[in-house]
């Protein structure tokens, strides 16, 4: 079992920044890729950034230049830094990690979420 735990949720003005934190616990052998989604109401969710074991990244169009993934391969952390805030970006994100636990067999990775979390831009 892999448990993931998002933090960083709160309050920031537009154009401001905020980061948040994912940590993941468990029976972890490998996490392969680890990231961060968002939903908002009524919509389906999406990818927002992921980054995998080799450092390579992906991010989503509408969050290019201003958002900014790491990846602390010992912790097993994943950051998401947020910067310059829009009022579309305050949805439920959640994090999200692909990994492997022990006694699976090799090659066998399962995805796991965290339970999510939000937080508000306003003036």
């Amino acid at each position: 079992q892999v448990q993931l735990v998002e933090s960083g949720g709160g309050l920031v003005q537009p154009g401001g920044s905020l980061r948040l934190s994912c940590a993941a616990s468990g029976s972890i052998f490998r996490i392969n890729a680890i990231g961060w989604y968002r939903q908002g109401p009524g919509k389906q969710r999406e990818v927002v950034a992921v980054i995998i074991s080799g450092g390579s990244t992906n991010y989503a169009d509408a969050v290019k230049g201003r958002f900014t993934i790491s990846r602390d391969n010992a912790k097993n952390m994943v950051y998401l830094q947020m910067n310059s805030m829009k009022t579309e970006d305050p949805v439920v994100y959640y994090c999200n990690a692909d990994a492997r636990v022990y006694g699976m067999a090799y090659g066998v990775y399962k995805l796991y979420w965290g339970l999510g979390t939000q937080f508000t831009v306003s003036s």
